[in-house]
C-alpha cells in the first residue's frame, strides 16, 4: 500500500474538547420591573415612628444628672459594689422632685430614681419667670439665700443649684450658696427653699397694705401741716 498509516499513540496529537459557557442575558434599567409606589420610603423621608414603629413621646419631666457615685460595702461575703444615682426632675411650671437610688447597673439605678423623683414632687409659684420674694434656707451645714431678678438677669447659680433652676422654670434669679459642697445636700437646701416660697397672692396682698398704710400717714402729716 502507498499510503501509510502511523498508528503509534505517542506520535497522536491529543484532541481537547472545549465547551461554551452559559451566557447570562444582560438586563437594563428599562428591563426591570418597577417598584411599586408607596411601600417604603425612601432615604430621608418622612419617618412616623422611630424604630419598631414605636412613636417618640414628649416626656412630661425634663431630667438632669447630678452625679453618679460607686458605692461598696463590706459584708463577710466580700465587697459588694453598687451604683447610687441622683437625679432631679421638672417640668417646667414650678414642679420639681428630686431622686436618690442604688442598684448594681448604672441604668436601672437612673431608672428607679426618677421613679423615686416622681414620688418627692413639690410645687411652688413663679412669677414673671423669678420667684415671688427673698427667702433663705438651711440644711445640715449648707445654707442658700435667693433673690427675685429682673428680666433678662438669667440664673446666678452654680452646681447643683443651677440644674435644679434649669428644670423648674425659673429663667432670671440670683442665688448665694455658704457650707458644704456636696450636691445631694445642695440639692435638698434648693428644694427646702423653693418650698417655703408664699404663693404670689399673699405677698402682692402684703404689698399693698404696706402701700396703704403709707399713704394713709402721708395723708395723716399733711393734714397736720395744713392746720
Amino acid at each position: 500500500m502507498s499510503d501509510t498509516q502511523n498508528t503509534n499513540p505517542e506520535t497522536q496529537t491529543p484532541v481537547t474538547h472545549t465547551e461554551e459557557a452559559p451566557v447570562t442575558p444582560v438586563t437594563t434599567s428599562s428591563d426591570r420591573p418597577a417598584r411599586p409606589q408607596g411601600d417604603r420610603p425612601r432615604n430621608g423621608g418622612d419617618r412616623r415612628g422611630g424604630r419598631n414603629g414605636a412613636r417618640e413621646e414628649d416626656k412630661e419631666f425634663k431630667e438632669e444628672l447630678l452625679a453618679i457615685d460607686r458605692v461598696t460595702r463590706v459584708t463577710a461575703g466580700g465587697r459588694q459594689i453598687r451604683f447610687r444615682a441622683s437625679i432631679v426632675i421638672g417640668d417646667g411650671k414650678g414642679r420639681i422632685g428630686l431622686g436618690i437610688w442604688k442598684s448594681g447597673e448604672v441604668q436601672g439605678a437612673i431608672e428607679k430614681a426618677i421613679r423615686d423623683a416622681k414620688k418627692n414632687l413639690i410645687t411652688f409659684t413663679i412669677v414673671n419667670g423669678t420667684i415671688a420674694h427673698d427667702v433663705m434656707a438651711e440644711f445640715k451645714s449648707s445654707s442658700l439665700y435667693l433673690h427675685p431678678a429682673h428680666t433678662g438677669t438669667g440664673i446666678i447659680a452654680g452646681g447643683a443649684i443651677r440644674k435644679i433652676f434649669a428644670v423648674s422654670g425659673i429663667k432670671d434669679v440670683i442665688a448665694k450658696q455658704h457650707g458644704a459642697p456636696n450636691k445631694i445636700t445642695n440639692a435638698r437646701v434648693a428644694l427646702k427653699a423653693l418650698s417655703s416660697l408664699k404663693p404670689a397672692n399673699l405677698v402682692v396682698n402684703f404689698t399693698k397694705k404696706e402701700t396703704s398704710s403709707e399713704t394713709t400717714e402721708t395723708k395723716k402729716v399733711r393734714s397736720k401741716k395744713a392746720a
